[in-house]
Formats: C-alpha cells, sequence, structure tokens
C-alpha cells in the first residue's frame, strides 16, 4: 500500500514538472517528462510494484537470488581456471588437436619469395643531394602556383 502510494506521489509530481514546462514551450521535454512520470503508474497497474514488495521481503526468495548467485560465481571460476591452465574449447569438447595448425603461423610466401628475401631499396634521391628534395618540390609547385 505504501509502494503504490509513492509511485503516485512520484508520478503527480512529474506529471506537475511536465506542465511547468509545456507552459515554458518546450514540449518536446515536456513529453519525455510525462513517459518518465507515466512509469511508476504502470508498474504499479501491472502488479509489478505489489510482486517486488512481496520478494524484498521474502526469505525464500532471497535464497533463490543467492543460489543462481552461487552457481554464476561457480561458472565463472571453473572458465577461468580453465583457461589459465590452457585449455581452450577444445579440451572442453574432449579433443587433444591444437584448433589453430603449426603450419598457419608461418606467412605464406608464395611465388614472389625469392622478391621477399631481398631488401628494399633506397629510395632514389634527387640532384639537391638532400634526399627530401621530391618530397617539397610538389609543395614549391603548389606554392608557385598561388603566388607565394
Amino acid at each position: 500500500m505504501l509502494a503504490e502510494t509513492i509511485c503516485s506521489a512520484v508520478s503527480a509530481a512529474g506529471l506537475g514538472i511536465a506542465a511547468v514546462t509545456a507552459y515554458r514551450k518546450r514540449f518536446l521535454t515536456a513529453a519525455r517528462v510525462v513517459a518518465y512520470s507515466l512509469v511508476p503508474v504502470g508498474l504499479v497497474m501491472t502488479g509489478v510494484v505489489g510482486w517486488l514488495a512481496r520478494t524484498a521481503f521474502d526469505p525464500l526468495a532471497w535464497a533463490g537470488f543467492g543460489v543462481l548467485a552461487l552457481s554464476v560465481v561457480l561458472f565463472l571460476l571453473t572458465r577461468a581456471v580453465e583457461r589459465r591452465r590452457g585449455r581452450g574449447k577444445g579440451a572442453i569438447r574432449g579433443g587433444d588437436a591444437d584448433p589453430v595448425a603449426p603450419a598457419a603461423s608461418a606467412p605464406s610466401l608464395g611465388r614472389g619469395s625469392a622478391r621477399a628475401s631481398r631488401p628494399a631499396a633506397p629510395p632514389a634521391t634527387t640532384g639537391s643531394g638532400s634526399g627530401s628534395g621530391d618530397d617539397f618540390s610538389d609543395i614549391e609547385a603548389i606554392l608557385k602556383k598561388h603566388g607565394i
């Protein structure tokens, strides 16, 4: 009974705030406030608040929540221990084979293996001697085009 009264008061206060907001010509915000303020009344009307009130004071329900929490902790603990030991999904299914083939870890070089073993050629330098003259020639051309 007390929970229903509190929910009704919260909803009434929310509707009052929505009315003030609508008076200030903020209709979208007022509609949002109305939506939020109708949630507690809807929960009371559907019986969710009564169910929560009965569940909150029921020791058997709390024991059930404790059993559920224990099962989740045990599940997560066994998963963590299993991963720490190095066994993955293959160990769970009973397969001893490694899920990734040993040859798959080496990169495939294919037909161009001779080219891949050679070091890359150094970049060609221009007549300026600094090696970066080619990089700035484009910038110089743009600046000259604009008269700078």
